[in-house]
């Protein structure tokens, strides 16, 4: 099955290889490693195998890790990727946007359609994610998503060798 999403400006669909090396770029700066959960440095390497194992977590339903592209020219501004835990009818929304990117409005854009994607394609009761509590623009992602503060994770990540806190957001269906 071919999973294609768009909104007004985005066109939400499956890594292929040829985005290896702009995936690398983008997940590989160092700001975007500041405010994520990606490793850094981000390499060629990380890439390859991340992206090699999309087709089968699609094909399993078990994650949906969408490249995000501008409609107007095809080019690539991050990943929306949603990972499914289908005992528990939920989703967790899980995403970076390259900091060129960054303050446009793409990741919420991108954010609301896989959330509906995940409610009304899927049939999940609950999406939630994530972000580390001193990322404001995440956050306001995930409000512009519908997704509500729901308590923050005291200490919870060891990233870049201290200890963050991780505010956690949340959508029931139906809510």
């Amino acid at each position: 099955m071919t999973w294609l999403l768009g909104t007004e400006r985005l066109i939400l669909e499956p890594f292929t290889e040829d985005l290896i090396e702009k995936t690398a770029e983008l997940a590989g700066d160092p700001e975007v490693a500041a405010t994520t959960f990606l490793p850094h440095p981000y390499t060629i390497e990380h890439a390859k195998e991340w992206i090699a194992s999309h087709a089968s977590w699609m094909e399993e339903k078990k994650a949906f890790p969408f490249a995000v592209k501008q409609k107007k020219d095809g080019g690539l501004l991050g990943t929306m990727t949603l990972r499914i835990d289908e005992a528990h009818q939920k989703g967790e929304l899980a995403y970076w946007i390259g900091r060129p990117f960054w303050g446009q409005g793409y990741g919420s854009e991108a954010a609301r359609r896989v959330v509906q994607f995940g409610l009304e394609d899927i049939g999940l009761h609950r999406i939630w994610a994530a972000a580390i509590s001193d990322n404001p623009a995440s956050t306001r992602v995930m409000q512009k998503a519908g997704l509500t503060y729901e308590g923050t994770l005291k200490e919870d990540m060891l990233h870049g060798g201290e200890f963050k806190d991780i505010d956690v957001y949340g959508l029931v269906r139906g809510s």
